[in-house]
């Protein structure tokens, strides 16, 4: 790569890299794994550079490559996937609420197939289309209503998403971050 090439995808690569690591982190439900997880995907970007340049659309174009390698992590083990049950170690200015709520929609979210909770991720936290959805997971809009529809019906199920938590708030209040 061109010098001044190097210099645009560092300056890509700072301006995306919490956003990156926050979709990782909601795919794989850990801290550690979301990094790496960005890490890879951000080395195959490096390798394509060129083609994510010119694209339409660099953004959707590390999505997909994102969604695609933690997808990839598990075809290479044939393991079961568990996302971890904890919230990071970070220091927040959080009511104990707000956190037990938000550790109660992580758990909820983790029990949701792999698929399903990709849709809700991209389509919802990160308030993408359907179309620019579908497009980064490689399926069809209705596949991404029927995905989305199916995690939502799921949460709205959850067990973890009613009671004490929940009473007078609304779990649109709650907000995830990585």
């Amino acid at each position: 790569m061109r010098p001044d090439e190097v210099a645009q995808f560092h300056e890509f690569v700072q301006a995306r890299w919490a956003r990156l690591v926050r979709i990782a982190y909601l795919l794989t439900g850990d801290h550690a794994e979301a990094e790496d997880l960005a890490q890879t995907a951000l080395i195959k970007v490096y390798a394509a550079w060129r083609r994510v340049q010119s694209s339409d659309s660099p953004d959707a174009y590390v999505r997909r490559i994102l969604v695609n390698a933690n997808a990839g992590r598990f075809r290479k083990k044939r393991v079961t996937q568990v996302l971890g049950m904890g919230i990071p170690d970070v220091q927040v200015a959080d009511s104990t609420r707000t956190v037990d709520q938000r550790d109660a929609l992580l758990r909820a979210l983790a029990r949701l197939p792999a698929r399903q909770r990709a849709v809700v991720v991209l389509r919802y936290w990160e308030d993408l289309p359907e179309t620019e959805v579908a497009r980064t997971l490689g399926c069809s809009v209705g596949t991404v209503k029927s995905q989305a529809s199916k995690g939502l019906a799921k949460l709205r199920e959850d067990p973890g998403l009613t009671g004490p938590v929940w009473d007078s708030a609304h779990p649109s209040e709650v907000q995830v971050r990585a």
